[in-house]
């Protein structure tokens, strides 16, 4: 008998967005100021309890923007992304953000190729940056970057040195996409018994695990993600929010629907897909265009009695249709009868059998789209 999947109740996990910090390292991404309005408000709307921004280092601009999104009095937390010295710390605690997302890279890749440091002294300098991020009043998370290419035993001394100081958050990044289901899970149990505070997941999907990730980061005790509208990012990006939340709409549906506006996500797909100058992908989760066609004779026979037969998440819950592709080679008697007695039409069973392979075969030279079949259908009757 299989398992029945575990409960993970919405209420236990929340979703940092990170599409105004990670999004714009995509490589379409460059926000102006109206658009970054437009999205903070977006995501506001939408319910999101974390909105990540780029780094104040960045710019002027960047400083600016900063502190006119804060300023919008939005519900969201606003966070931003930085690195775990005290220059960048002070830069981002003047723009007035309700926390700091301060990172340092682990690995030994990055210890010997990026900043050069021990581990001794991350954890030197963690206390010093965490301590006065503290004393200002300011939510603080440290991120050991590259987690997944960093040895256990030096990450979970960073992670208890940075709990004992009393960060809000420590945070496993899969920098570059490398981590599987499994690891993400073994580890973030490891560091789930050594902390006391949240634990934060950053997915990248150079593998196409994001969303598998980051559903077994919060199997194993995390407590927070970070998502892209569209899964926007670095290279290929990181957890889609429209992906991870169709993985976690099947534990708690309800949960889900009261706690996000979800028939908001097909607005937040287009507005992202505007701004970056690309199309939402076809077979994108939920919002695609074939997320919820259906045109093989089995499914549409199932689908016409109880669309739960081959739709596990509802359509209408996430603003979007289905599409039944009744006119195929594959379609079957049961799609014709039902889109026949939509137009008022009826069969006999030899009828309806023959109208059907009538169908498949001039589907065979090419699919007919509903026009057409409407017509075959009433010229069948009045033959």
């Amino acid at each position: 008998m299989t398992e029945a999947a575990p409960l993970i109740p919405a209420h236990s996990w929340a979703i940092i967005d990170s599409t105004l910090r990670e999004g714009e390292q995509f490589a379409r991404g460059n926000f102006k100021t109206d658009d970054k309005i437009e999205i903070a408000r977006a995501l506001d709307a939408f319910g999101a309890e974390f909105i990540e921004l780029t780094t104040p280092m960045v710019s002027a601009q960047t400083v600016a923007d900063t502190k006119k999104l804060v300023g919008l009095g939005l519900r969201p937390r606003i966070l931003t992304h930085v690195r775990c010295n005290m220059e960048d710390a002070r830069r981002a605690v003047d723009t007035g953000v309700h926390g700091l997302d301060l990172l340092f890279g682990t690995s030994s890749f990055l210890r010997e190729f990026s900043h050069g440091k021990s581990i001794e002294q991350i954890i030197e300098t963690a206390r010093e940056v965490v301590g006065w991020v503290k004393s200002q009043g300011v939510q603080v998370r440290f991120s050991a970057e590259d987690t997944f290419r960093s040895e256990e035993a030096d990450l979970l001394q960073v992670y208890r040195a940075v709990d004992e100081i009393g960060v809000d958050r420590v945070g496993l990044a899969d920098t570059v996409g490398v981590a599987t289901p499994r690891q993400v899970y073994a580890l973030v149990r490891e560091v789930r018994k050594a902390v006391r505070c949240d634990i934060e997941f950053h997915g990248h999907n150079d593998t196409g695990c994001a969303v598998s990730n980051a559903y077994e980061a919060i199997e194993a005790g995390a407590t927070h993600i970070d998502t892209t509208i569209l899964g926007i990012g670095e290279r290929n990006g990181i957890t889609p929010l429209g992906g991870f939340l169709a993985r976690m709409f099947t534990f708690d549906p309800q949960g889900l629907i009261e706690k996000y506006n979800l028939e908001m996500l097909p607005e937040l797909d287009r507005m992202i897909a505007r701004m970056v100058g690309l199309p939402i992908p076809w077979n994108n989760y939920l919002t695609g265009e074939f997320a919820y066609n259906h045109k093989a004779g089995m499914h549409l026979k199932a689908i016409y009695l109880n669309p739960g037969a081959y739709e596990a998440i509802p359509p209408g819950v996430f603003g979007v249709g289905r599409r039944i592709q009744a006119a195929s080679k594959v379609t079957g008697k049961h799609a014709i009868a039902y889109k026949a007695r939509e137009l008022g039409l009826h069969y006999g069973e030899d009828a309806l059998r023959r109208v059907t392979d009538h169908i498949k075969a001039l589907a065979e030279h090419d699919e007919l789209d509903d026009a057409h079949l409407e017509k075959v259908l009433r010229e069948w009757v009045s033959a």
